[in-house]
């Protein structure tokens, strides 16, 4: 049956429970709580605005929910400004209809409005299997995001080395550091941090505060912990959690946070990170400084891809300061 035959509508919350069937039967999530609470965090409790979504149903079978679109609104400071983007995140088609363009038809619908709404741009971080379609719609390819790696000894190294397989998607338990909400409850002392360590340098950064640190950290079951400067949460602070890669295990630095300007904190708080997690190696996304014991790991990150809606200049890769939490998930 052509993907022509079928409705594009907006996604309600009466659908939510067969897009979690279609999720299930397309990308293999697991039915359980877990995932529909994921699901919520994700796309309906965000503080930068809920989730636009769209399904495909088709009429011939009772409008059946058979492909599903959605963007994570997203917003990013520049030169003192703000700039409400989305990134291009979970979309599904049934294993039955697959093969008759309902994504590219999602996908172009979900553009249109995209653009009445006044989104500037679409960003995201496909996988090597979903990049050429993609490609193909007018999205562009900015650069693969760099990873750097600090290792807890050579045996770590060995383990990196071989560790080629993705991380675990659900985090280990751990005890380093504390809690990330215990730590994030001081609002005062967040906004204290983040303040100081704001550059002024016009490249892209996610608008941190304290609120959309306390959304993004605060999903329980990724277990998500934190270590603070000696000199209290308004020195410094690194957002961490810990999961399996392969025979590794790896600690992923989702946020380090400093004052500007202090080259030593954040690479000695992720030195605390791998001696209390025990894990064999710390990873972050961001060019490697060889003086403060970071290795690039070549070929390893996310490819950063980009497409206009009403913003027409595609920001050049050097224009982006992304971080491990920033793309991790989405």
């Amino acid at each position: 049956m052509a993907a022509t035959t079928l409705d594009v509508r907006v996604a309600t919350d009466d659908d939510l429970p067969a897009v979690l069937d279609l999720l299930q039967a397309s990308l293999g999530w697991v039915p359980d709580d877990d995932y529909a609470r994921f699901f919520a965090w994700k796309h309906h409790e965000s503080p930068f605005g809920r989730s636009p979504a769209w399904v495909a149903v088709d009429p011939a079978a009772g409008d059946r929910v058979v492909g599903f679109r959605t963007f994570s609104r997203w917003r990013f400071t520049r030169d003192g400004g703000t700039v409400d983007a989305v990134r291009a995140v979970d979309t599904a088609t049934h294993p039955d209809y697959q093969g008759r363009g309902i994504f590219s038809l999602l996908t172009r619908h979900a553009l249109s409005e995209l653009r009445s709404d006044g989104v500037g741009f679409v960003f995201n971080t496909p996988n090597d299997k979903s990049r050429p379609g993609y490609l193909k719609m007018g999205w562009q390819l900015v650069e693969r995001l760099p990873v750097a790696a600090t290792v807890r000894s050579p045996l770590s190294l060995v383990r990196l080395a071989r560790a080629r397989t993705p991380a675990d998607k659900w985090s280990a338990p751990s005890s380093a550091g504390d809690p990330v909400a215990d730590v994030l409850a001081d609002t005062a002392a967040v906004e204290a941090l983040l303040a100081a360590w704001r550059p002024a340098d016009g490249r892209l950064r996610t608008d941190r505060s304290p609120v959309y640190l306390a959304w993004r950290y605060g999903f329980g079951p990724l277990r998500y912990r934190a270590v603070v400067a000696p000199g209290g949460l308004a020195a410094g602070a690194v957002i961490f959690r810990v999961r399996r890669r392969g025979s590794a295990l790896e600690a992923a630095v989702c946020e380090q946070i400093v004052p500007d300007g202090d080259d030593r904190t954040g690479p000695s708080l992720v030195r605390r990170v791998l001696r209390e997690t025990r894990a064999d190696h710390a990873v972050q996304i961001g060019r490697a400084r060889p003086a403060r014991g970071q290795l690039p790991v070549p070929g390893q990150g996310p490819t950063l891809v980009w497409r206009d809606v009403n913003d027409t200049d595609m920001p050049p890769a050097d224009r982006w300061a992304l971080g491990l939490g920033d793309i991790e998930l989405f």
